[in-house]
């Protein structure tokens, strides 16, 4: 539950607080009650059946693609819309479990389990309260919780069919944040049948007629899939039965949520979804919904994301359905480039979200069918449609953008020649802005488009080369500065460029030899490590006294390897070592290796230095 407490925001001691806990607790236990005039009891009351009004559709934000390694994204898992006293009630005592851990437990227990055996006419909100205070301290006192976890999980499950609505929501809501645990636990038969009863009861919620629960099934059901992942594999025709039909049932802002739940279940499965039977319960209501909303319906947004994750999901298996869903983004980004100009031509207003949204669902499609996409792009106007784009004044478009520009450098980059240079010029630009730290998704998205067609057009990158260098340098220069995405994407940039072109990067190198090292030894192993390798060892037969002076930097960066895959490779960097070490007569190599640590000096030795 994301809250705030201006106490802990002004940084102030938290043992001040301490002696306070005892009376504090009971009182934020007591404001978690539902007030008789909390408007949140009108609507818990809302069946499925009445159609939302617009003013209960919150506005919805899409995060657009982003290839790197820290991209954050707030973590909104809060069943709360509005603050008033039972949420900032709820949303302190989360963040008093963070604080203090499992000392509130002793306070907190009693009056819990109090309240859950309350009776009466209005005792239901005193369990309801006490549930959502199991939820609300799940994650600061699970070691406390733990050993009573199993009791806890089993408790609430038959809570998912209580009489009232607003405990088989917040049911839903505890329930989701004991998810990790209810996974781990999964390994013995007893764990298995909990995590069993678990998903079917939020399944059964997810088909409840209270909108309210409805709402909460589908968003718990959403975060336990992203821990279950391959777990909910044996589960998935049920599953996908319980989503379809939820589908065919919700309003309109529930349908948003039963789309991230899809989305997620095929981030969570994989291609274990790419089967014939699950296809036939998934897709058809898609395409029809699909077909149903014009280019310049807001409800298409969450359908176009959650198609991008069963492209990614289906890989290959996606081709049956990819040429209506191409042919469909690319007509959205043109009426959309339309209706900036002339909105009236469009029959649309300008609204950038539909563009970035296409362009991260063509990114989804090149993903999933690789070189397949090719026919597709080739019949279409989306080679010229994405360098606009690509210059777009919006930030968000631009880095989409570019994200597709990499994507399609890998699959397809045949087809982006007659544009190559433009692209390759726009890219180099990202680079090289004053304005580097507004706009650093879009430097980082644009990076690695660079690399991604270096590898593929070689040679002819040459013409930007020493432009791109010129801004990757000082980049790498203020690493401490600016994210770590960035800094890896350059380094990995600047070898594929030193690999594809060593002739022209060679001269320059002692410029930024210790500063691009200290970013690769940072890189976890893997195809781009390579490529950025394979550059430096290129450098280095081009011009061996050029990293003379970082020598120890570049020991560093091999040794930052856990295991070179390509026996190539590995017997380049092995020349580049002893290359150096018959360089460097007198001692000198010696003294090389007497600068490094033991642990640096362990890693080297299996290039037999």
């Amino acid at each position: 539950m994301v809250g705030r407490s201006a106490y802990f925001d002004a940084q102030l001691p938290p043992e001040n607080l301490k002696e306070f806990l005892p009376r504090l607790i009971p009182v934020l236990l007591s404001n978690m009650i539902y007030a008789d005039d909390d408007e949140s009891l009108v609507d818990a009351e809302e069946d499925e059946s009445l159609p939302d009004r617009d003013q209960d559709l919150k506005p919805r934000f899409h995060t657009s693609r982003f290839h790197g390694s820290d991209n954050v994204e707030d973590d909104d898992d809060d069943v709360v819309n509005v603050w008033n006293l039972r949420k900032c009630s709820a949303a302190g005592l989360d963040i008093l479990s963070n604080v203090f851990g499992d000392e509130i437990l002793s306070t907190l227990l009693p009056i819990v389990q109090t309240n859950l055996s309350a009776s009466g006419d209005e005792a239901w909100k005193r369990r309801e309260a006490a549930v959502l205070a199991i939820g609300a301290v799940a994650e600061g006192c699970i070691n406390g919780l733990h050993p009573h976890l199993p009791e806890m999980v089993g408790f609430l499950i038959p809570l998912l069919d209580d009489k009232f609505p607003l405990i088989r929501s917040i049911s839903c809501w505890t329930l989701s944040r004991f998810s990790k645990y209810i996974v781990q636990d999964i390994g013995h038969q007893r764990g298995y049948d909990q995590f069993d009863k678990v998903l079917m009861g939020l399944l059964r919620r997810i088909l409840d007629t209270n909108k309210r629960v409805q709402e909460a099934a589908c968003s718990a059901f959403a975060t336990l899939e992203e821990e279950a992942a391959e777990e909910l594999a044996p589960r998935l025709e049920t599953i996908l039965k319980h989503l379809m039909c939820a589908f065919g049932r919700y309003q309109r802002r529930n349908l948003r949520i039963v789309y991230d739940a899809i989305g997620t279940l095929a981030d969570a499965v994989g291609a274990e979804l790419n089967q014939p039977t699950y296809l036939d319960i998934l897709m058809p209501p898609l395409i029809t919904k699909w077909q149903q909303l014009s280019n310049s319906d807001k409800d298409l947004f969450p359908l176009l994301e959650c198609f991008t994750s069963i492209a990614q999901a289906l890989g290959s298996g996606f081709s049956q359905f990819a040429q209506p869903v191409f042919q469909r983004c690319v007509d959205v980004i043109q009426t959309q480039q339309l209706a900036k100009v002339d909105p009236i031509s469009a029959g649309a207003q300008y609204d950038k979200e539909f563009v970035v949204c296409s362009l991260d669902l063509l990114s989804g499609l090149a993903e999933g069918l690789g070189s397949g996409i090719e026919s597709l792009v080739s019949q279409s106007s989306l080679k010229d449609m994405l360098l606009q784009c690509c210059m777009d004044d919006a930030s968000d478009v631009r880095q989409s953008a570019f994200a597709l520009l990499g994507d399609l450098a890998r699959v397809c980059p045949i087809l982006l020649h007659p544009r190559l240079s433009a692209y390759l010029d726009v890219a180099a630009k990202q680079l090289n802005t004053p304005r580097l730290k507004e706009t650093i998704s879009v430097a980082n998205n644009a990076c690695w488009a660079i690399g991604e067609l270096a590898v593929k057009v070689r040679q002819e990158v040459a013409p930007v080369v020493m432009t791109v260098i010129s801004c990757l340098v000082p980049i790498l220069q203020h690493a401490e500065e600016l994210n770590k995405s960035l800094i890896e994407n350059s380094a990995i940039t600047l070898g594929r460029l030193a690999w594809v072109c060593p002739e022209l990067v060679s001269p320059h190198m002692e410029h930024f030899m210790q500063a691009w090292c200290i970013a690769l030894s940072m890189i976890r192993d893997d195809v781009e490590k390579e490529d950025a390798f394979r550059g430096l060892c290129a450098l280095v037969r081009a011009n061996p006294s050029g990293a003379l002076s970082s020598l120890v930097y570049v020991c560093k960066a091999i040794a930052s390897w856990h295991e070179i895959r390509s026996e190539e490779l590995h017997n380049e960097v092995c020349q580049v070592l002893h290359g150096y070490k018959q360089m460097l007569r007198n001692g000198a190599w010696d003294q090389c290796m007497s600068a490094l640590e033991p642990p640096v000096k362990d890693k080297l030795s299996k290039y037999q230095v």
